[in-house]
């Protein structure tokens, strides 16, 4: 790994440049998939499945069947079906606390306050092949199940054979999926968007894709809610003289094996302790199954900084804004009023991110692209929408008409002034 300097700042605009979402080609095929799909419905989602994922379905074989989720549940195994229970049940734990309720107050002799409606329909992708993560499957579905929302689909493309990973299935299943679709990419989410014979149209969808499943969500964000736009992912890790040089690689390392645009970053106070953790990382590296996905995650976007201070480390880590951020220093919570800017924070030597992607329960869909800075994890508030609701007595106006009608006037709406204002001559 490269070994930078805090003066070094070419780094930082080749971590912001990595965004999946620039391609104008993807952005055009996407548009005319998007325009097709709603266009021809199922005909047009069906000749992309079998175009683009290899699996010739019919319109009946796009929604996955009890006797297959069955199936699935029983093919992953006891010890896989146990775990991911144990996943879903600590997610659920956690954003139970989450829940908010409406409000009402006393106002203008009636009341003023707010419902909170989970979001009515809402679908979640969940990407195949070797980019099947059965975690991010349940990180997603659960926060809907918890929020209230009456229809959650999933959404997941199939192999050539027509089935969908097991290990995808059951935890679907196992998270409370209402429906799950077989069906991938950009024609998902179109479908999702705009909704064909078979496939109900949704309000919101989240989840993780590829470039295309990116971009797709993007150009039909306004017809739906969407999370986020969601970029490649990244870690930080700030460490002083207590860090494990070899505890700090394995987990560089296992953010680098994400995919190539991914980024690993470490923040070190002395050269030496820079050069232990890159020898780390290079004996590491020479073990792991993805080593030729990390090393060009790592040669393209990783780095370990050398600054001189801790201070000067949350500096850097609030212009990076790093979507995970780990404390590898003797006294974490001392830091952690200076991080702004951070997905989710792992404070201490025994915090791995990992800990996070998987079974502790706060939700591991982050902010990405330095979006930390203004966005947060994905929670039950993504899948719930605040109603404002008022009400006042006939006395109650009377007491706030004239500010009302003055304040309307100013701004030149006079129709607005003469709504209250006809209301006191009765």
């Amino acid at each position: 790994m490269r070994t930078l300097t805090a003066a070094d700042t070419n780094w930082l605009a080749e971590l912001k440049n990595r965004s999946v979402l620039e391609d104008p080609k993807v952005r055009q095929v996407v548009q005319d998939i998007i325009a097709d799909v709603r266009a021809r419905g199922d005909e047009a989602l069906l000749e992309y499945t079998a175009k683009l994922d290899k699996c010739t379905l019919t319109a009946d074989e796009i929604i996955v069947t009890e006797a297959e989720k069955a199936e699935a549940l029983e093919g992953v195994g006891p010890e896989l079906r146990r775990i991911l229970q144990l996943c879903a049940d600590n997610v659920r734990r956690f954003h139970e606390h989450q829940v908010e309720q409406g409000f009402s107050i006393p106002a203008f002799g009636g009341t003023i306050g707010q419902r909170i409606l989970p979001i009515p329909a809402v679908g979640v992708y969940a990407p195949g092949g070797t980019a099947a993560y059965p975690s991010s499957v349940i990180m997603n579905l659960i926060p809907a199940l918890v929020a209230g929302c009456g229809h959650i689909a999933m959404a997941t493309p199939p192999g050539p054979d027509g089935k969908l990973p097991a290990v995808t299935l059951a935890a679907a299943a196992i998270a409370g999926a209402t429906v799950i679709y077989k069906m991938g990419g950009a024609q998902a989410i179109a479908a999702l968007a705009y909704g064909t014979k078979t496939v109900r149209a949704v309000d919101k969808i989240t989840g993780p894709g590829n470039a295309f499943v990116a971009t797709a969500k993007r150009e039909v964000f306004g017809q739906v809610g969407i999370d986020s736009f969601a970029g490649p992912s990244d870690v930080t890790i700030v460490c002083d003289a207590t860090a494990n040089p070899a505890y700090v690689a394995a987990d560089l390392l296992a953010q680098a094996e994400h995919d190539t645009r991914a980024s690993a970053i470490a923040i070190t106070l002395n050269a030496a302790q820079a050069q232990a953790i890159s020898a780390e990382v290079d004996r590491q590296l020479a073990l792991l199954p993805r080593a030729a996905i990390a090393t060009q995650s790592l040669n393209a976007h990783g780095a370990i900084l050398v600054t001189d201070s801790l201070e000067k480390a949350m500096e850097l880590v609030n212009a990076i804004a790093p979507e995970h951020l780990e404390l590898c220093v003797a006294e974490p919570e001392a830091l952690l009023p200076l991080v702004h800017n951070a997905g989710a924070v792992f404070l201490g030597h025994s915090t791995p991110e990992a800990l996070g992607d998987y079974l502790a329960g706060p939700n591991h869909t982050l902010p990405t692209d330095g979006a930390a800075r203004y966005a947060s994890p994905l929670s039950v508030r993504d899948f719930v929408k605040i109603q404002s609701v008022l009400r006042a007595s006939p006395e109650g106006l009377a007491t706030i008409a004239a500010d009302i009608a003055a304040f309307a006037s100013k701004e030149g709406l006079d129709a607005h002034a003469r709504s209250v204002t006809i209301r006191l001559e009765d």
